[in-house]
């Protein structure tokens, strides 16, 4: 039969005490019978059998989501034509130091700098189109090398845009800028409405108050 032995140290002055846990019922613990290697701790089947094992390992993971457009057996849908399969290490359940990097495009959530721009910096990409378009949202549109010119914009109807929308308008042309739309309010802060005019090397903001109604402002506005 084999033993179990509780040694004492000569040199300690102080006292180890082991002690059961508050219970009626009757539990055995099976020790290993070799020792584990270094970092392992002491595991249990659930049946009172013990052994060495790596607690919190490192795993490595693939994460593939199947594209087409249909979905997958789940219902998620993604855009392409290719699989995606991501890696990825956890430590137990907890995702550790992905390999997802930093995405080119998409919609990156809960950030406050991007790592390029700086702090404060409000992106307004440039468009040269003349009539307003949905897409023209949040951007400027630059009018450059030419005389007069109308910049148009159609009805909430023919082109949806989010009442909200700030759209800023550049003439750099040599000759005055028209702002005009059929069934669309274009409203000055002192009241007046109707179709602005945009001086030369003036400058607008365009904002959208209601379905048709645009407020517009800026240098050289009349």
């Amino acid at each position: 039969m084999s033993k179990i032995k509780f040694q004492g140290n000569a040199s300690g002055t102080g006292t180890t005490t082991f002690q059961s846990a508050n219970t009626s019922s009757n539990t055995t613990f099976t020790l290993p019978g070799t020792d584990g290697t270094n970092g392992q701790g002491l595991v249990t089947d659930g049946s009172g059998t013990l052994s060495f094992a790596t607690v919190g390992g490192t795993t490595s993971n693939a994460l593939t989501m199947n594209n087409g457009g249909s979905g997958d057996a789940s219902g998620t849908t993604f855009n392409g034509s290719a699989a995606r399969t991501i890696s990825y290490n956890t430590i137990g359940a907890v995702p550790l130091n992905g390999a997802l990097g930093t995405p080119s495009s998409g919609t990156l959530s809960s950030c406050t700098v991007d790592g390029t721009n700086k702090v404060g910096y409000i992106g307004a990409p440039q468009s040269t189109n003349t009539t307003v378009a949905a897409s023209d949202a949040g951007k400027h549109i630059y009018f450059t090398g030419g005389s007069t010119a109308t910049l148009t914009v159609n009805t909430n109807s023919t082109t949806a845009i989010d009442v909200g929308t700030v759209i800023l308008v550049v003439n750099n042309n040599s000759g005055n800028l028209t702002i005009s739309g059929a069934g669309v309010t274009f409203q000055l802060a002192n009241g007046a409405t109707g179709n602005r005019t945009v001086a030369t090397k003036g400058m607008a903001t365009m904002l959208k108050v209601a379905t048709d109604t645009w407020y517009v402002s800026g240098a050289g506005v009349t």
